[in-house]
């Protein structure tokens, strides 16, 4: 009989420790996260459809976001200015044309985040909505990780031409400059944007937008990088002599243009 009820103490005594009871275990669990507490929940990505006020007046954009999207680092962005035919309030035409469809047609190549303003009209130039871009910009940075040094600038046509007079207003918000069928003064834009890395296209066959408007001001730039003691071989113009107005559709496409804009990061001075 003692030796029994020795046996069964002991018995008791190892389950006791062996076992933790069920108010144990559940307290256990409020202490040790599971493996899902560590879960990321996963960012939307593709394209996105965003709204930003400017005085008073609501805006749509659109923002691509790559597959591969996380918060665990910085990405690059690409800041994209449409031409007159996307113009509107629907923040959808923009991503119809120019940058987005190349984007699509080969996603690996594009490892970034692209904001996309919309100008409302189109008897009005970009810089006349400079506070639209920028706006869409600064939202964009609140909802995504976007390295503040690596804010590529590009733009087709009416585009073009705000990549060229924008980016003279605000040299230091941009890593480089790819302006597409542009047109501006190279005496206005040139001394302002010589600092930047500029890769320009033109078709030599465009009928609406002088080619020779892209040949003077990257000669300007040129020049002025020459005269500063700056690479001039990051003055970069690519000329088709066969395209027309829409040379979107085959510069964006260019194996290296994606590595060489999202490789550029913007000094620190």
């Amino acid at each position: 009989m003692i030796r029994r009820r020795g046996g069964e103490a002991r018995e008791a005594f190892v389950n006791a420790h062996a076992l933790p009871s069920a108010c144990a275990m559940a307290a256990l669990a409020m202490v040790i996260p599971t493996a899902a507490a560590f879960a990321r929940t996963p960012h939307e990505t593709g394209i996105l459809y965003r709204a930003v006020s400017v005085d008073g007046e609501k805006h749509r954009y659109a923002v691509y976001v790559p597959p591969d999207y996380d918060d665990d680092h910085d990405w690059p962005c690409v800041l994209f200015l449409h031409g007159s035919g996307e113009c509107g309030r629907d923040g959808e035409k923009p991503t119809k044309i120019g940058l987005i469809p190349a984007i699509l047609a080969h996603p690996e190549r594009w490892s970034c985040v692209v904001v996309i303003p919309q100008k409302p009209l189109e008897d009005e130039e970009w810089e006349e909505r400079e506070s639209l871009v920028l706006a869409t910009l600064k939202a964009a940075r609140r909802e995504f990780k976007i390295a503040s040094d690596r804010v590529a600038f590009t733009g087709m046509s009416q585009g073009g031409h705000g990549v060229w007079m924008i980016a003279a207003r605000h040299p230091k918000l941009f890593s480089c400059l790819v302006p597409l069928c542009g047109y501006g003064r190279a005496r206005t834009v040139a001394p302002r944007v010589a600092e930047l890395p500029v890769w320009a296209f033109h078709g030599l066959k465009d009928d609406l937008v002088n080619p020779e408007d892209t040949r003077h001001i990257m000669q300007a730039i040129t020049e002025e990088r020459t005269r500063r003691g700056l690479d001039p071989a990051l003055a970069k113009m690519t000329l088709y002599p066969d395209v027309n107005h829409g040379v979107w559709e085959v510069a964006y496409l260019e194996p290296e243009l994606p590595g060489w804009m999202l490789g550029q990061r913007r000094a620190e001075k």
